[in-house]
């Protein structure tokens, strides 16, 4: 280890020489390799996606309508379809077993379908509002680790309480706090990943947590099936339970961001955090921290920024509005293409097997395509041939050919999946780490409002089959061009304040690229 990395410090002082020393450069030359020691810290972050996604699709198994059967014949007819209307004695829940769903427990059966998707609705209404307020939280407060620790305690602690709800009130109640909880979860463990690789990996670790994601909802199919026989509160217990033991776990084991420690002038903290994360680089890391700023003097220089910076200067505003109609249409896509499936002649539940399992390749190509080519053409291109699947499946299910036309719709969905993707790397890209917090919820948010419009355009479908598609795919297609009028990013560094953004950019336009 001595050998190689005195050839390594004495190449770095040799060009620290010639030009100024910078916290970026620290951080590049730190990180040039990505050890196991990375790959584990970014795994054990991503976890925290694991979890949320528990969260997110544990309704679909806790909510679903349960099986009945009847106990009188003369007054129950065995092909009904419904025992509303029937006396309560007349039929029964398949096993005897009441508590096995929130339908069930409840007594939801015939009430209104309002009632009965309410939990799932005020879930997602508190994703929408936690992600507006505390969207407003400025970057610098306590600092990405331990708001990522206070985020997932929230959701898996207000998870575990759902198992003494005593009704659906308190349900309802309960699932809004999960929601509020949990809307900035991923944002914070995204933005501690990528702030804390290199430049030339951070489009393969980002890939690791969205594998996670796609690995929770999988194995959350597993645990509902193992725990089919007792009461859905279990469920919310089995997920939410290792979620709170992960998140003590973070407290005490998760490093933090070194930039943000930089950008809060605690430079010794920093080298202390990229010496653990990378030991091969301690001489070098040793020989540079006292060249830098002691901190006191950074710490009082510092600029303080809010997310109202990104609204009144015009190059911040100008990049975020695109992001989010971008982002608008990728949600389109993402949430109504499974949607619109039911619609056409498939097998319902292959159907869904397929639309999640089509996500893993994704997580495949994406770094690919961030490694090869630049951000703006893999977001169009792909935009471009996502929206034509879309209208292509439209067409061909009109012509009665519905395998094919399913085929094209795993393609538009994959399409969509991957467009996140690369957008979740585009805006760390963009904007600095004094605002990055706010800039990936606001991400999340336009996904999650073109989502919320999926239900009513995927109707269409139900009288005029697979209209939706078509509907969908000029949204993906039609917002992607606005990544056009996006700054090219690929191989660039990243940036701590806004002053740095700024200036940064401005020597782009000036210095032609290589």
């Amino acid at each position: 280890m001595s050998s190689s990395s005195a050839p390594l410090l004495t190449h770095l002082e040799a060009e620290n020489t010639s030009s100024p020393l910078t916290f970026d450069t620290i951080i590049e030359q730190s990180l040039s390799d990505f050890g196991l020691r990375q790959i584990l810290q970014i795994m054990f972050i991503g976890l925290a996606f694991t979890f949320d996604s528990m969260q997110i699709f544990i309704t679909v198994f806790t909510d679903a309508y349960p099986t009945w059967h009847c106990l009188d014949h003369t007054i129950s007819d065995p092909t009904t379809t419904t025992m509303c209307g029937l006396p309560r004695s007349a039929w029964d829940w398949d096993k005897g077993f009441k508590g096995k769903s929130v339908i069930s427990e409840f007594d939801l059966e015939c009430s209104s379908s309002f009632l009965r998707v309410l939990p799932t609705s005020a879930f997602y209404m508190g994703s929408i509002v936690g992600g507006v307020l505390l969207s407003t939280i400025p970057d610098g407060f306590l600092g990405r680790k331990q708001l990522l620790f206070l985020s997932t305690l929230t959701m898996s602690v207000t998870g575990i309480s759902i198992f003494f709800s005593s009704n659906i009130w308190s349900y309802v109640f309960l699932k809004f706090l999960v929601g509020f909880a949990r809307s900035q979860t991923c944002t914070y463990a995204l933005v501690l990943i990528c702030e804390r690789v290199s430049t030339r990996w951070r489009p393969r670790s980002t890939m690791i947590p969205f594998t996670l994601f796609v690995l929770g909802f999988m194995s959350l199919s597993g645990i509902a099936y193992l725990a089919r026989h007792v009461s859905w509160r279990v469920l919310y217990l089995c997920t939410s339970v290792p979620a709170a033991v992960h998140s003590v776990f973070l407290c005490f084991f998760a490093l933090e961001s070194p930039r943000w420690l930089h950008l809060q002038g605690r430079n010794q903290e920093a080298i202390e955090v990229l010496k653990r994360i990378s030991p091969e680089t301690r001489p070098y890391l040793e020989s540079v921290s006292s060249r830098l700023p002691q901190q006191q003097q950074t710490l009082e220089q510092a600029p303080r920024y809010t997310i109202k910076d990104l609204f009144i200067r015009n190059w911040a505003f100008k990049r975020i509005v695109l992001v989010m109609i971008i982002m608008f249409g990728l949600g389109m896509s993402y949430y109504g293409v499974p949607l619109a499936v039911r619609y056409i002649k498939l097998n319902i539940y292959l159907s869904k097997a397929l639309n999640a399992m089509v996500e893993l390749p994704s997580f495949v190509i994406t770094p690919i395509l961030l490694e090869r080519f630049t951000r703006r053409s893999s977001v169009l291109v792909n935009a471009l041939v996502g929206g034509a699947s879309g209208v292509l499946c439209f067409v061909l299910s009109l012509l009665g050919r519905t395998k094919i036309a399913f085929a094209l719709e795993l393609v538009s969905f994959l399409c969509a999946r991957i467009g996140f993707n690369l957008m979740a790397v585009y805006i760390v890209e963009m904007f600095p780490t004094c605002v990055r917090n706010c800039t990936m919820t606001m991400l999340r948010q336009a996904l999650v409002v073109g989502g919320a419009c999926c239900p009513l355009i995927a109707s269409i479908g139900r009288h005029v089959p697979s209209l939706s598609f078509a509907v969908f795919g000029f949204a993906m297609s039609g917002f992607g061009l606005f990544v056009l009028l996006l700054p090219e990013t690929k191989g660039s560094s990243l940036c701590d304040t806004m002053e740095a953004q700024e200036l940064r950019d401005q020597a782009l336009k000036i210095i032609p690229s290589c």
